[in-house]
């Protein structure tokens, strides 16, 4: 591994109208970001659909959606720059890993521990 290259997980809030209509479309623009990134995607899943706790944008739902990627450090803010150009991405969020964490986190989502349904909330009593 090259020594500026690290370890990153970036959440993406994607608009989930899009990823419905086309999901394998927006999941191939999300890498195609990455890309023009020069990052190198290790692992990648939808997270979790529902409801927004606000509107962002307009938007009342959106798609989590989890990446784990290397690249080189002085890229991050091209791919920051990328998201914030998007229609697609309403919000993202990165975050750099020790390799030990980065490791054990793409060995939990190839195992298929990422998809979680939105939970229903408890009834009042």
């Amino acid at each position: 591994m090259n020594l500026a290259e690290r370890m990153y997980e970036c959440m993406f809030l994607l608009d989930s109208g899009r990823y419905a209509q086309d999901p394998t479309g927006t999941e191939d623009t999300v890498k195609e970001y990455l890309t023009r990134c020069n990052a190198v995607l290790v692992a990648s899943a939808p997270w979790q659909e529902g409801k927004l706790a606000y509107d962002i944008d307009g938007h009342r739902k959106g798609l989590h959606y989890l990446t784990y990627f290397k690249m080189d450090g002085s890229q991050v803010e091209l791919l920051t720059r990328t998201c914030k150009l998007s229609d697609l991405v309403i919000r993202h969020l990165i975050i750099e890993h020790e390799e030990q964490l980065f490791e054990l986190m793409t060995k939990q989502l190839a195992d298929g521990g990422a998809h979680r349904e939105e939970e229903p909330a408890a009834a009042a009593e």
